[in-house]
């Protein structure tokens, strides 16, 4: 049997667990995987708060996920041509190629969205931003020693956090604990630092119940973190943080944490987008139009058949498609009926700094929560899992 070759653009969540797929799907039989990223290695993107706080390695290269069996090529994906199959990419030296593929997955991912450059603070973007922001803090905590105005003491002691979703919730948490050590050792009040946690909506956690939203503000509280609702940050500039609302508050550094959205790299790709910039792909992740393209992850516009919502942007929703995609795959050369996709239960997971967690899990009508050590456990066995770090 002629070899055949399935390119899986990018080498996220999604990415990392469909070259796994298709391993799986087609052992013992002629097939030849090529993954292509920009970088050489997968960033554990659900980590980017820990660069941020602690001289921290967030990276794998791909060479150790997978050891053998795997083509990788780091390159840039500019253009697909679906009826040739073929890609065009760009090296790291400029260099444009082609390949061919007989099956491609688009598994590129998101991005982190960022606000305009006049607004001022550092987004939490990658790891050169999260690097950023823990020089920032540390610099600020060390001037404050020294100067004597209180205002611009109180200021260079406050960072604020733009944005109460996942990630803001546990960057802020781990600010908080990482700050008020670092204020202690350097002679400082450690009651004197400030972490605002600054929410646009009334509460946290709107995907659930208010209870575990409440819950969650009580442990923030607790790790030292204050949760300000209704609190939109338009800008940061002079030591101050303007709100939406008409009002300011004293915080010499802005973290903004907006959320995710689709790669922007997809729009020159000439695949059928939606509004938000997603890939539009039926229950079993194939393109519309497109042949032997599927997607996958955070880029795919994903929508369950039995609750009409579509999945969300987080790794536990795209480690589940691409652990199906591999089927799909083998089910569409075969000609048989394909998987459909299934959503992912409601199932949350947070860090509250580095020695608490908290987990939610929805199931039959039931609310569970897991709180404390055990609720980290749960926390840190899905980063690792997303990452591959542990068999599933």
């Amino acid at each position: 049997m002629m070899e055949k070759t399935c390119v899986i653009v990018g080498g996220g969540y999604a990415g990392i667990h469909a070259v796994k797929a298709v391993q799986k799907a087609f052992k013992g039989r002629a097939i030849k995987i090529v993954l292509i990223d920009k970088n050489s290695y997968h960033v554990r993107k659900v980590l980017l708060f820990k660069p941020a706080v602690k001289d921290e390695d967030i990276k794998i290269p791909f060479s150790e996920i997978f050891p053998e069996g795997v083509d990788i090529i780091q390159a840039c994906v500019q253009s697909l041509f679906s009826e040739n199959k073929m890609l065009r990419c760009l090296d790291s030296a400029g260099e444009t190629f082609d390949i061919h593929y007989d099956y491609l997955v688009l598994a590129a991912g998101s991005v982190v969205r960022e606000p305009e450059t006049d607004r001022g603070g550092i987004a939490l973007s990658g790891i050169d931003a999260a690097q950023q922001i823990n020089k920032a803090w540390r610099a600020n905590l060390k001037a404050a020693v020294t100067e004597t105005d209180k205002q611009k003491k109180q200021s260079l002691l406050s960072i604020s956090v733009a944005g109460a979703g996942l990630s803001g919730i546990e960057t802020a948490a781990e600010l908080a604990y990482s700050i008020r050590a670092y204020a202690k050792e350097l002679g400082l009040e450690e009651r004197e630092v400030n972490i605002y946690l600054m929410n646009a909506q009334n509460r946290l956690f709107l995907d659930g119940p208010s209870s575990v939203g409440d819950k969650l503000e009580r442990d923030l509280k607790e790790a030292g973190v204050k949760v300000c609702h209704n609190s939109r940050v338009l800008r940061a500039s002079g030591g101050k943080v303007q709100l939406e609302n008409g009002n300011e508050m004293l915080s010499d550094l802005c973290v903004w944490t907006l959320g995710l959205q689709p790669n922007p790299m997809l729009q020159q790709m000439n695949v059928p987008l939606n509004a938000d910039g997603k890939v539009i792909v039926d229950s079993s992740y194939r393109v519309k139009g497109l042949p032997s393209v599927y997607s996958v992850g955070d880029c795919a516009h994903i929508v369950d058949a039995v609750s009409g919502k579509p999945d969300k942007m987080t790794c536990k929703e795209a480690g589940a498609q691409a652990a199906r995609l591999g089927q799909v795959i083998l089910a569409d050369i075969k000609g048989i009926k394909a998987p459909l996709h299934k959503s992912y239960r409601d199932t949350y997971c947070w860090s509250i700094g580095p020695d608490k967690g908290m987990g939610w899990v929805s199931k039959w009508g039931l609310n569970v929560m897991i709180t404390g050590k055990l609720g980290l456990k749960m926390r840190k066995f899905t980063w690792d899992i997303a990452s591959l770090l542990r068999i599933y």
